[in-house]
């Protein structure tokens, strides 16, 4: 059977790894798909670099439309990233019937409802393995491995590059700038960070993952984001003193009011095995009401590993490229017209554990003041620690830390009580509060 052909757009890290893992191991991949899968013709800015990349016998252009516009290709790869043209081009792809595989997070998290209406319509695919966390295949779990189970809850760590910074303040002791610079140095973070440490890129995953695993929209802008920039190196070590570890969790979980949609540091019983995933690592513990808890583990970043999830979904298109369109996976696990309406919660409304730090003075009374109010408000409290004056301030001091761990309370229930909290006289600085995962 004549091969399949293949259109690139973009020919940088993962494109380049696709080549090779494509060429490496074609025959076990045609022994797979059933027939040969090619890329014939590829789309970069940067022509030279192209060219290097696809080797001999590969068309390279300049123009991505002059790819979407060929006839013989049957699969284009979107490799380019973002929201803008990446959009335009892979809705232009759709529209000539042709099948997409993407690595775009970003771009399905925002416009996913619009890209997979467009290619429901068209009777095509549009295949995403790679975007969420690289070489591990949770995609294909959560659309077709569990699709027995009524998904309870997603925990992940998502994003290698805050994952490794985190490990690197516990391990040395180090505060946050010191050991970003240390990642950008080695390669684990970019030049421009943001999207990774302010949590954006783990929240563009999470969604996606939420809306396969309860049948939802993707609805990107209603997800509560925070990263990892305003932790402190003394709060990684208490954490760890409590048996905790501090990780940035991508979290989506089903309740009886809707749907958590929510990326935060978190604590994580040290004894869990999410929070021993160290370094540059991705993980994702997914509960069933069936399987239980499962737990994905792997690289979530990197030229082969995100290639080893970009050719998956070429074999998978290429088994199912003539099928009936109706007999596929829907793109969203669940099929179009049985999507669910549930509301994604705000975070005033959800419910959780917490870890407070407050800063205070070493005097008489404050721990029974803070611990008063604290009760009024409902909030009961699992343990409270204070640390000696002399060890947080140096011999002499006058104030000391205070770290108390509270059982679930509504977000915004405890939102009031910290205003009422910091408006202590009694109270120094601002309250550090970090919400805690038991993930049982």
């Amino acid at each position: 059977m004549k091969p399949i052909q293949v259109g690139l757009l973009g020919a940088g890290t993962v494109g380049s790894g696709t080549f090779k893992v494509l060429l490496r191991n074609q025959e076990e991949i045609k022994r797979r798909a059933g027939r040969g899968i090619e890329i014939t013709m590829v789309a970069d800015l940067d022509a030279a670099r192209a060219r290097e990349v696809a080797g001999e016998g590969v068309k390279v252009v300049g123009d991505a439309r002059e790819v979407i516009a060929n006839p013989d290709i049957d699969i284009v790869i979107e490799l380019i990233g973002g929201y803008g043209i990446a959009k335009q081009l892979v809705l232009e792809a759709i529209a000539a019937g042709k099948h997409v595989v993407t690595a775009n997070k970003a771009l399905l998290a925002v416009h996913g409802t619009e890209i997979f209406a467009a290619a429901h319509a068209k009777g095509v695919m549009v295949a995403f393995e790679a975007a969420v966390a690289g070489g591990i295949p949770i995609i294909k779990a959560l659309r077709e491995g569990l699709t027995a189970n009524s998904i309870q809850w997603i925990a992940g760590i998502i994003n290698g590059t805050t994952n490794f910074i985190l490990s690197e303040m516990r391990d040395k002791g180090l505060d946050f700038a010191t050991v970003l610079k240390e990642a950008q140095r080695l390669g684990y973070a970019e030049a421009d960070p943001t999207f990774d440490i302010e949590g954006v890129d783990a929240a563009h995953k999470a969604t996606i993952m939420s809306a396969i695993a309860f049948g939802i929209p993707v609805q990107f802008d209603k997800a509560h984001i925070e990263g990892i920039t305003k932790l402190a190196a003394q709060d990684i070590k208490y954490a760890e003193q409590l048996g905790y570890r501090i990780k940035l969790l991508g979290i989506t979980k089903r309740t009886a009011q809707g749907v958590e949609l929510r990326v935060h540091p978190a604590l994580v019983p040290s004894k869990r095995l999410l929070a021993n995933v160290e370094g540059a690592m991705n993980a994702v513990v997914v509960h069933g009401d069936a399987v239980g808890t499962t737990l994905y583990y792997g690289k979530g970043a990197g030229s082969e590993p995100t290639a080893s999830a970009v050719i998956a979904d070429l074999v998978d298109i290429t088994r199912l490229h003539t099928a009936d369109a109706a007999h596929r996976v829907p793109h969203l696990a669940f099929h179009p017209d049985a999507m669910s309406d549930l509301r994604v919660l705000p975070m005033a409304e959800v419910v959780t554990s917490y870890y407070l730090r407050l800063r205070v003075a070493d005097e008489a009374g404050v721990l029974a003041k803070v611990t008063g109010l604290l009760a009024n408000a409902g909030i009961s409290i699992d343990a409270v620690l204070q640390r000696e004056a002399d060890e947080v301030g140096g011999e002499g001091s006058t104030q000391t830390d205070l770290i108390i761990l509270t059982h679930d309370a509504r977000e915004g229930t405890v939102d009031d009580a910290l205003a009422e909290l910091q408006a202590l006289p009694t109270v120094l600085q601002p309250i550090v509060r970090i919400r805690k995962e038991e993930l049982k």
